[in-house]
């Protein structure tokens, strides 16, 4: 197939984007050629400026791709800009978990709908993120419903290479001895892995599914699970402060992702707590060297 990816040039993009190339899809990366990629000779590429619909239009003007995956889509304008430039046969967005709004325990994704959710034309300036989320997806399926296309739930994703640094956070200010100030230490949380976050989007490009869908690892951690395998890991204890340096998942309450939908269709996700504590001992190695 030939396939225009979206932000592909870090993070979960980055393993999508190998993933395709090892299945033998001919790949293209459109970025605005300010960061350099790992790709070689094995993508083509095209500049464009995502936000500029007069630009996206020169960009795609004749050009066909049997499946666009898009991880830069935040709101609906981003939407409506790219879908009205180019052709497809399959559009697959990249979404969030922030699209519930009562996130919980086994969250399935009937509990955001949008094609009941009030339509907005809006930039990624206009709403809180996740209200830009939910615009998004229903732009896609309200204002887009010719395409066949399918937006992707995600948690938290975490990996070495993740540019957030928001799980790195917590080893970093153990082991450097700064107070933290953390509202949630029991509450459990999902997540996914960068890599198997692009083996997904890989994988549900190549289907026929159509609509919204959950991806997350099996399973849940809590921040105080993560903070006593550092402790132990390590021989420092954490500092609590009100004072303290914020911690990146404070707020966020007990949930993770319902993915029975996902698995029916043939995808089997990993266990969180096969892998979290080798990223855990990567970060730890990161911090103390």
């Amino acid at each position: 197939m030939k396939v225009l990816v979206l932000g592909g040039t870090r993070f979960f993009g980055v393993h999508m984007v190998n993933s395709l190339l090892r299945k033998g899809h001919h790949v293209t990366i459109a970025t605005r050629g300010k960061a350099l990629d790992i790709f070689g000779d094995t993508v083509g590429r095209i500049i464009i400026e995502r936000t500029n619909p007069d630009d996206l239009s020169k960009a795609f003007a004749k050009k066909y791709f049997d499946v666009v995956c898009d991880n830069l889509a935040y709101c609906s304008n981003d939407v409506k800009y790219l879908l009205d430039s180019l052709n497809c046969g399959r559009y697959v967005m990249t979404s969030s978990a922030s699209v519930y709004a009562n996130q919980h325990l086994n969250t399935n994704e009937s509990e955001y709908d949008p094609y009941s959710h009030s339509l907005k034309w809006c930039t990624r300036q206009d709403y809180p993120y996740d209200e830009i989320k939910r615009q998004a997806e229903c732009a896609l399926f309200k204002a887009y419903s010719k395409f066949q296309a399918v937006a992707i739930r995600f948690p938290y994703v975490i990996g070495e290479d993740d540019y957030t640094q928001r799980l790195y956070f917590y080893v970093e200010q153990i082991i450097k001895g700064n107070p933290m100030r953390i509202d949630n230490l029991d509450e459990q949380i999902g997540f996914i892995g960068s890599a198997e976050a692009g083996n997904f989007l890989s994988w549900i490009a190549e289907q026929e599914f159509v609509g919204s869908i959950n991806s997350s690892t099996i399973g849940t951690i809590s921040i105080h699970e993560i903070v006593n395998y550092i402790e132990q890991k390590t021989g420092k204890r954490a500092i609590y402060s009100g004072e303290g340096l914020e911690g990146k998942y404070n707020g966020q309450k007990s949930f993770s992702l319902d993915v029975s939908r996902a698995t029916n269709l043939g995808y089997d996700f990993s266990e969180l707590k096969v892998w979290i504590y080798d990223l855990l001992d990567k970060y730890i190695d990161k911090a103390i060297n």
